[in-house]
């Protein structure tokens, strides 16, 4: 039997985590039951404090274990953190060694959403790959450049240490503990059961794209600004550098270490992301609105839109138009 230990922060935090948790495993630890066979897994919320206040004192929750006690366990879990985010560090900076010191001692760390900013605020997750809510994936690099952030994974895993990337894609990050510590069948009943997609691998096509500009490079705001408004023509990075009187290289050099993307990439982006809000609402067909983002070949339209969402043109618009829904 796997012992988890559920944190729970200072600060707001996602309650919804901390009973889908508790409800997934519990429901795990019944099934197994009824096979007759022992529960896999052991919970418990540990924390700095026994009373925990949160939400505006609408809700409260009470810790089993304190973080001071003397115990081990197999498995940490970091909810998100619904609070600013350098306040919410800040709150819990006491919390740091003690999860250093147990994965030290063994236990493996999981990360949910923005939890992923406490742990690596741990330094645990320098040079090892991680995800985050997409959102704040300019945040997390600007705070954590030695974390390698994979802000398109729904999960990732490496050196018994987990992470997941938005609000409820911690589920499947969950799916993917039980059938590691159970099997495949009792994962697949337990997906059936809370009607969970199995095997996700991306949250690409639920990213929504906007330029890092949190850099004090006024020419590369200058030409940021030019992509997002000339998003249908035909861009080229000649064109680009000539507007801000740079060499190629330079420019593209200085763009690269002020927006962390390629020119071509950028501008890729930009297009695609104006591709998905056409997508999104009206009856264009593919071919309109891949010529509404300046593009004229089907096959590197398609490609790139791929790319980039996960999806083709074609899924994505029956996925998310309400009228092709309808």
């Amino acid at each position: 039997m796997k012992h988890v230990s559920v944190l729970i922060p200072e600060g707001d935090i996602s309650l919804s985590n901390v009973e889908g948790i508790h409800h997934m495993f519990t429901e795990v630890n019944k099934l197994l039951e009824r096979q007759g066979k022992p529960p896999a897994f052991h919970l418990q919320l540990v924390g700095k404090r026994i009373d925990n206040v949160m939400k505006e004192n609408f809700f409260s929750v009470h810790t089993g274990r304190l973080i001071s006690e003397d115990f081990t366990t197999n498995l940490i879990i970091i909810p998100a953190l619904h609070t600013d985010v350098a306040k919410g560090l800040e709150l819990n900076k006491d919390l740091l060694p003690w999860i250093v010191s147990q994965y030290q001692k063994g236990a493996e760390i999981m990360s949910l959403c923005t939890g992923t900013f406490l742990l690596a605020a741990t330094g645990l997750l320098n040079g090892k790959k991680s995800t985050t809510h997409w959102i704040h994936a300019d945040e997390f690099r600007d705070l954590f450049p030695e974390v390698q952030l994979v802000k398109d994974e729904i999960m990732t895993h490496e050196k018994g240490i987990y992470t997941s990337g938005a609000a409820y894609s911690y589920l499947n990050l969950i799916l993917y503990i039980i059938e590691k510590y159970t099997s495949r069948d009792v994962m697949v009943w337990i997906s059936k059961v809370f009607a969970i997609d199995v095997d996700r691998k991306k949250q690409s096509h639920f990213i929504i794209f906007e330029g890092y500009k949190s850099h004090q490079d006024d020419n590369i705001l200058k030409v940021q600004e030019f992509i997002e408004e000339n998003y249908d023509q035909r861009i080229t990075v000649d064109q680009l550098a000539g507007m801000v009187a740079l060499g190629r290289r330079n420019f593209e050099r200085r763009f690269k270490q002020a927006t962390t993307s390629s020119v071509v990439e950028y501008v890729q982006m930009v297009k695609v992301e104006a591709a998905k809000k056409l997508l999104e609402r009206g009856m264009k067909t593919i071919n309109e609105v891949m010529y509404g983002i300046g593009y004229n070949d089907t096959k590197s339209f398609r490609d790139v839109f791929k790319r980039i969402t996960g999806m083709s043109p074609l899924d994505y618009r029956n996925r998310f138009n309400r009228e092709v829904m309808v």
